[in-house]
């Protein structure tokens, strides 16, 4: 028969086993809580904060918009233009297939079964966990990979629809018409390549679902860790601040009293945009 004071150190180890389970949880439930607030409100916060302070992707729609507009006016370089849309078309596709190898990589880990689940939680590094909940780890990374796939897929799409369009711009007409086509291309071509950031993003958020196998301090701070490293990739990086430049210059450029370019008449009664010639 076990006394009461002979129970009490079970007692005390059962409570302190339950308290560190809970406190486990609790962490988890936090580090899980600030990672999904980074995820889903980042696009929002970015889009705000470029509306204040500018950033890559703010000044990237304003090139590509000049871009769309010199393609509607300069028809003997739209192979140019096609190629170049056809190379991104290109990366996007390799960034897509990428994602689908991992995605296969990790759902076979999910569903791998018991077997999986051990070779995994035998690596040092690694938090040990329930089946359960090592599978919502995992899971959380494949939710992660099949959003940025969805993304990448339908930038792809869009990226088709943008050299229908470069095909197809017209090769003659009054400027209002041809800027208001190139209106309609650049929305097309800015919402692909949105996509194609969205898809990039999803594999930073996948790496930092990753480290939650680690343990959930870890993984709080890659969530807060990534966060300000896209921030500041954005806002204040060389890359931010030569696009920045850049931007600066073509509106300069196309606001300028001379014309980049003059039209010549050619046989056919059609006018075709040359370069002008060296005074």
């Amino acid at each position: 028969m076990i006394t009461a004071p002979e129970a009490l150190p079970a007692v005390h180890r059962v409570a302190e086993t339950v308290i560190n389970e809970t406190h486990a949880t609790w962490v988890d439930g936090v580090a899980v809580a600030i990672f999904l607030i980074i995820w889903r409100v980042y696009p929002y916060a970015m889009r705000a904060l470029s509306r204040r302070f500018g950033s890559i992707n703010l000044d990237m729609a304003h090139i590509r918009a000049t871009w769309m507009r010199g393609m509607s006016r300069r028809p003997e370089a739209r192979l140019l233009d096609a190629n170049l849309i056809g190379h991104t078309l290109s990366t996007a596709s390799f960034f897509a297939s990428t994602n689908l190898i991992l995605l296969a990589a990790v759902g076979g880990a999910l569903f791998g079964g018991e077997r999986a689940y051990r070779s995994i939680e035998d690596v040092p590094i690694m938090s040990h966990a329930p089946h359960l909940f090592f599978m919502a780890k995992l899971g959380l990374i494949l939710v992660c990979l099949a959003g940025g796939l969805m993304d990448f897929i339908w930038s792809i799409r869009q990226l088709n629809y943008s050299l229908a369009l470069t095909g197809a711009a017209p090769y003659q007409g009054d400027l209002d018409q041809l800027d208001a086509f190139a209106g309609a291309a650049s929305q097309i071509f800015e919402g692909a390549l949105n996509s194609f950031n969205s898809g990039v993003r999803g594999y930073y958020f996948a790496a930092v679902a990753g480290v939650w196998l680690v343990g959930p301090i870890a993984f709080a701070v890659a969530s807060l860790s990534v966060a300000a490293l896209l921030i500041w990739r954005q806002l204040a990086s060389p890359a931010a601040k030569g696009i920045q430049e850049a931007r600066r210059l073509l509106d300069h450029m196309e606001h300028a009293s001379v014309p980049p370019y003059a039209e010549t008449p050619v046989g056919s009664g059609h006018t075709t945009p040359v370069p002008p010639m060296p005074q």
